[in-house]
């Protein structure tokens, strides 16, 4: 499609990125909770790799979004779009960072 606007180009880059970090987050997710069972202390840097991944399929998810909602809207829209947009995006990494604010502040609370 010639008329395509170039930011599209991203979707693909995007969806590879997003699987493959949740591939990542599971993976390390699932290497952690077999390794808490045998009572000895798991280093918290060990929990940067599902950090790290967890805001990879966020910031992929983030992206995709955008591409779909605002790229894609009318110019008479895309304004109201970029402003529900933002205010999404803010509450997502705000969730995000919150979660992980917790879950150091739990480890290094025991």
């Amino acid at each position: 499609m010639p008329d395509q606007n170039p930011l599209q180009s991203w979707r693909k880059p995007l969806l590879i990125l997003e699987f493959s970090a949740l591939a990542v987050l599971l993976t390390s997710m699932g290497w952690l909770s077999s390794h808490t069972g045998t009572n000895a202390p798991i280093s918290p840097a060990w929990l940067l790799i599902p950090a790290a991944a967890s805001l990879a399929v966020f910031i992929s998810f983030i992206g995709l979004m955008y591409l779909r909602w605002v790229v894609a809207a009318s110019a008479q829209r895309q304004l109201r779009h970029k402003v529900v947009f933002s205010l999404l995006t803010i509450t997502l990494l705000g969730v995000w960072a919150f979660g992980i604010a917790n879950t150091w502040i739990s480890l290094s609370a025991s």
